[in-house]
């Protein structure tokens, strides 16, 4: 800056085009400068989305997930596992199934709660509410019937909830 003494010991880049070129200043004109520099200053708003968006991946190119290698985790791994270390980090995939097809472990639960596969967790939350309602012992003068009746459908949602959350592709299929 004219007319400063102080040693530029502080770098502040000359343009957005070109970060890795810089100016010098002291601390006090480094402070001055950057409160006055706007990176994204005549841009448009597109462009300033697009360069927002580059940011999230740092700038590298970045693909929609599960597009390009979905294939391989349909059917069986295409390699070995002699050790049985992927099956018990829960990565091995169980054999395809009709979409139409609950899950094994959720067709008791499903049947519980009078839902149809394939479902999602709204769907599910909402069936386990409207029978939460109807069963409670509050609601049925103190029935330890109905009272059992809601510890299955609690079972059931919990069951189901669980499995949606923890695969997402079971989510999204539903």
């Amino acid at each position: 800056m004219p007319d400063c003494c102080a040693p530029g010991e502080y770098r502040a880049p000359k343009s957005r085009t070109n970060l890795n070129d810089y100016w010098w200043f002291c601390l006090e004109h480094v402070r001055a400068y950057n409160a006055a520099w706007d990176f994204y200053k005549g841009m448009t708003p597109g462009e300033i989305e697009m360069q927002l968006r580059a940011d999230t991946a740092w700038q590298r190119p970045s693909w929609p997930l599960g597009r390009l290698g979905a294939a391989a985790w349909d059917g069986e791994l295409p390699y070995r596992d002699p050790l049985h270390v992927l099956d018990a980090g829960g990565m091995k995939r169980s054999p395809k199934r009709p979409p139409d097809q609950a899950p094994s472990e959720l067709r008791g639960p499903l049947a519980t709660l009078g839902l149809s596969w394939p479902t999602t967790l709204d769907q599910a939350k909402s069936r386990w509410k409207e029978l939460a309602k109807r069963h409670h012992p509050d609601a049925n003068g103190g029935d330890r019937a109905a009272e059992e009746r809601l510890k299955t459908i609690n079972l059931a949602y919990a069951a189901i909830r669980t499995r949606l959350t923890t695969e997402p592709r079971l989510a999204a299929a539903g």
